[in-house]
């Protein structure tokens, strides 16, 4: 049936309100525009919360902490929130934070940090890191729901008819969150009900806010030409952004934000551990883990009061007792402003030289487990940032501050690489001029400068850099009123900018992304340059790629906050020091009809959307076929990372001839018509390839696997055949990753074998169990699950009946053959930490029971995997607690007559981290290191119990239960 056109009531109105949220590290806000009303102007929403049992206010921000009660507190009718129904089971803003600072295990903080840590699975059940037993877990992306979520409610109850998941919503984030980041963010936002959101940069937000605060006369304060530094540090991150001021169409001005910094985690939270730090000192040094926590609290408001004028010479605090240095109801500390006060200034802003560079090696801040930056120096960062971008956004032509200048953003070119003579004409320009790295205007923003003494030191520093041409010379300082609103009022800004009201900051992507290719040295193609805008599509054209149908394909990806020219489609040398890693881009092309393998053309494709995250999709040239192509946010932790740096790639292939022979000898044995016997099967391997097995590479390794699936019915013949299939399969994809599309080959290897045994007899179990060892890096965490619940209900039967006495009935195996039950339990490392403490246990337990002397060597190897102080790919999380690990590493040490194993395993239980959560305490740690000494072990085994450090490769294997790959590193 035709229709009319559209009329104005038909199409959707816009919101009433316009919502700026900040979600900070260690405050949220809410700044709002209320349309209904002229003029339109920025209000902070006052944010009910709980601020003690029993007594709500509304403030202007929510601290970003979260707190649970123990079970009488949950309960009580104190705790509710005028909009709640039913008893609260956790509270997030000021309660939770001073509940929080008496009972740190019940704690979740810097939430927005783990966030962005790539150490870890931000969607696992982690935080509070170190909680009590009884606290609820919670991944990063749920904690940050929760106070999205408390958000959500708190507008609701008063804006009843407005309800905010029908507003517009703009949400803040570091201008240097990755792509994974962002994604998590607009997760978490979904998850608290908030599903339209517009993503924007802090640091942009905070000059949309002094735009805001300034709208009658700002104009009158910038020019044209001038270049804007934004330095954003709050309580988790430091984020530096460069605006370019540029004329506009008629006599407008223009901004452009032309450079942003790496992801640093580096802030206020830094500052407090370093306070801690000192003050700990001070005590004799090593507090207990929970008093550690409190006195981390403490020195957040600490610094504070010491970074402010008119700080008093001496504060007083007191600090909880515990064990036999700390006596009694506690200890009251004093502490002297003029020793802080530098402890903060210089540690954090030391005034160093412009062309000084971060150093790189690792801080020793592992508190918490996040991965703080390696230099605490701010100021090295500052200086390393503006050299890098010396010449970000400047124009390839001689007269930038004309009128009529027709600037646009995909122009901007970094002077190193522009053509000859637009250099030339730069560098003439500039003749005698000051340095290009300096900044005509600094914007101050975030918590870390609501102190004066280091806005003034940072000013001093800058002075330093830039002074040698004018001694008078000092940047123009811009403010904000409210450090704390200013990032959610600009927000809000922003969000009117997008409906036609005010001046837009023109903002391309401000970092490159390169797609890695088959190649020697390895190469990457610029995929989405830095200029990038949003909406803007790019067409990747040339290079055409080349996919298998039905077949997994990856592409590492690269990405740069430097190189900002590069262009689409350019191949270039993978640079390591200007390209970072990020997590690849993973697809599967399946097409309608008959699955046939086979080569498919195809050509990518970007787009930065407008709510500042990337779409990725290939298509096939001449049809209208399309397939999405998605970031592996599972392999962005540290462990996969450090994966991807292996070796493996580049050892080539073998001879294809001699691959021909191997292959048919697995066909002899396994394939239809195969008449071989499995027994010797390896050693024809051995001889028809002409080498060692142990110097196999993994692409030849990941061959062998996957004739083997082409093969795998062979395994039917009989069980002999089963257990030799079983058994090399695993060897053919130990560990599980490390190599491209190694979790496809784990998949598979899944859905061909799990709970599909063909035989039934103890050897065909056994290599299952070895299998699964073996690749246990690459499972997911419920195929763990899966595996281990059976076994750990024998195990669980097998220490009632041996240990207590207790049960009966066949447990269905030996104690013998347990030892591979034992192995591939120690193996899985993803398993939650309550059963692997469990399992602990129950090893001990059977150690000295003579009927398990036989199996007793896997079980100390099994139980030093258990508790080690750094699993070999499982993230940190999956860490047992330090004082589990100490009951066994005692009872390890009582053994009358010692082996190599139980060494083995008592330095992995008591290895160095200089994670204090992790580690063991110096006094048993000192203990092993003369008890191993007295047994004459390694020396290096000795050196990673006294000061930590890396496995060897040797021990690497050891650890694994057997040789690694060639070339494979782990930690």
């Amino acid at each position: 049936m035709p229709t009319g056109p559209t009329s104005a009531d038909d199409l959707p109105q816009p919101s009433r309100f316009i919502v700026g949220i900040d979600l900070g590290t260690t405050n949220s806000a809410v700044g709002y525009v209320d349309t209904s009303r002229e003029p339109w102007r920025v209000q902070t929403f006052r944010i009910p919360q709980l601020v003690d049992v029993g007594q709500v206010e509304a403030l202007d921000s929510l601290p970003s902490f979260h707190y649970q009660p123990v079970a009488d507190q949950a309960t009580a009718a104190g705790l509710r929130l005028p909009w709640d129904r039913d008893p609260r089971e956790y509270s997030v803003g000021v309660f939770a934070r001073e509940q929080g600072s008496r009972a740190p295990a019940r704690l979740i903080a810097s939430a927005k940090s783990w966030l962005c840590h790539s150490g870890v699975d931000r969607t696992a059940d982690l935080l509070p890191w170190q909680g009590a037993a009884d606290v609820e877990r919670l991944s990063p992306v749920a904690a940050s729901a929760r106070y999205l979520q408390h958000i959500r409610d708190a507008w609701n109850a008063q804006f009843s008819s407005d309800p905010l998941q029908e507003q517009d919503i703009v949400l803040t984030l570091p201008a240097s969150f990755d792509e994974v980041a962002r994604e998590l963010t607009v997760q978490a936002a979904a998850a608290a009900g908030l599903p339209r959101i517009v993503l924007i940069e802090e640091p942009q937000a905070a000059f949309y806010a002094w735009l805001d605060a300034h709208h009658q006369d700002w104009e009158q304060r910038v020019e044209p030409g001038q270049k804007i530094l934004v330095c954003d540090i709050g309580g988790g991150t430091t984020d530096f952004t460069l605006i370019r001021v540029r004329h506009g169409e008629g006599a407008k001005v223009q901004f452009h934000r032309v450079a942003v910094g790496d992801h640093l985690i580096l802030g206020g939270d830094n500052q407090d551990l370093a306070l801690a730090k000192h003050l700990e000192d001070q005590l004799g040094g090593n507090l207990q883990p929970h008093q550690w926590a409190v006195l981390v609290r403490i020195c957040r408001r600490l610094k504070e009061e010491v970074l402010i004028d008119g700080c008093p010479a001496e504060l007083t605090f007191n600090l909880p007792g515990s064990g036999a240095k700390l006596i009694g109801g506690g200890v009251r500390v004093q502490v002297e402003r003029d020793q802080v006060r530098p402890l903060l200034l210089d540690g954090f802003f030391p005034f160093v030289e412009l062309d000084d560079k971060p150093q790189k090696l690792q801080s020793g801040f592992r508190e918490f487990g996040l991965p703080y930056a390696p230099d605490p120096a701010v100021t090295r960062y500052l200086a390393a940032f503006l050299t890098a971008h010396r010449h970000a956004g400047e124009i390839a032509a001689p007269d930038e501050a004309a009128p009529d200048s027709q600037a646009r953003v995909d122009g901007l070119a970094d002077a190193s690489r522009s053509p000859p003579g637009a250099r030339r004409r730069l560098e003439q320009g500039r003749a005698g001029g000051p340095d290009p790295a300096r900044p005509d205007i600094v914007l101050f923003n975030g918590g870390v400068f609501n102190s004066p003494q280091i806005r003034q030191r940072l000013l001093e520093v800058l002075q330093s850099w830039f002074r040698a041409d004018d001694p008078n010379w000092s940047p123009i300082l811009l403010d904000n009123d409210r450090l704390d609103l200013a990032v959610a009022h600009g927000a809000a800004c922003y969000g009117t900018v997008r409906r036609g009201r005010g001046v837009r900051i023109a903002a391309g992507l401000a970092r490159s992304y390169y797609i890695g290719v088959e190649s020697d040295p390895p190469s990457a193609v610029c995929l989405v340059p830095g200029n990038a805008e949003p909406g803007q599509a790019i067409d990747l054209i040339q290079p055409r790629f080349e996919l298998l149908v039905h077949q997994p394909a990856e592409f590492p990806l690269y990405v740069s906050s430097t190189r900002l020219t590069d262009v689409p489609g350019e191949l270039l040398p993978v640079d390591h020091e200007q390209m970072k890693p990020l997590p690849p881009i993973r697809t599967v092309l399946r097409t309608r009809g008959k699955k046939l393998a086979g080569m498919l053309a195809v050509h990518l494709h970007a787009r930065l959307t407008e709510i500042g995250t990337l779409d990725l999709w290939c298509s096939e040239p001449g049809s209208d076929r399309r397939w999405r192509l998605q970031f592996d946010v599972r392999s962005a932790t540290q462990t996969d990372k450090d994966a991807r740096q292996t070796a493996g790639e580049a050892e080539g292939v073998i001879e294809e001839q001699a691959w021909q022979r191997c292959e048919q000898v697995i066909a002899a044995t396994f394939g239809s018509a195969g008449r071989d016997t499995p027994h010797g099967l390896v050693k024809r391997m051995v001889a028809a390839l002409d080498l060692d097995r142990h110097e196999w590479p993994m692409s030849l390794l990941r061959r062998i696997w996957e004739t083997l699936l082409d093969h795998h019915t062979g395994r039917r013949k009989s069980a002999e055949h089963e257990a030799r299939w079983l058994n090399l399969l695993g060897y053919a994809l130990r560990p599980g990753y490390g190599l491209a599309v190694d979790d496809w080959r784990v998949s598979e290897t899944w859905r061909i074998v799990q709970g599909k045994l063909v035989h039934s007899a103890a050897g065909v179990r056994s290599e299952s169990w070895i299998l699964w060892r073996r690749i246990a890096g690459g499972l997911s965490a419920g195929q763990q699950r899966a595996i281990a619940d059976p076994l750990l209900a024998a195990a669980r039967s097998l220490h009632r009946r041996t240990a207590a006495g207790k049960g009966s009935g066949d447990v269905g195996f030996t104690p013998q053959q347990s030892v591979e039950m034992w192995r591939l339990l120690a193996g899985l490392e993803l398993l939650p930490v309550g059963d692997k403490t469990e399992l602990g246990n129950m090893l001990v337990d059977l150690l000295s029971k003579k009927s398990m002397q036989p199996a007793r060597p896997a079980m100390i190897w099994a139980l030093g995997r258990i508790g080690a102080r750094q699993g070999l790919y499982g993230p940190l999380n999956t860490v047992v607690p330090a004082d589990a690990a100490e009951r066994w590493l005692k009872k390890l040490m009582a053994t009358r007559e010692p082996g190599d194993v139980d060494a083995f395993s008592a330095m992995q239980i008591a290895r160095r981290t200089g994670d204090r959560y992790r580690d063991l305490g110096d006094s048993i740690r000192r203990e092993v290191v003369d008890w191993m000494q007295s047994i004459s072990v390694s020396p290096h085994l000795v050196q990673l119990v006294r000061e930590g450090g890396s496995l060897d490769r040797d021990e690497a294997g050891r650890a694994f239960g057997e040789s690694l790959p060639k070339g494979l590193r782990i930690q």
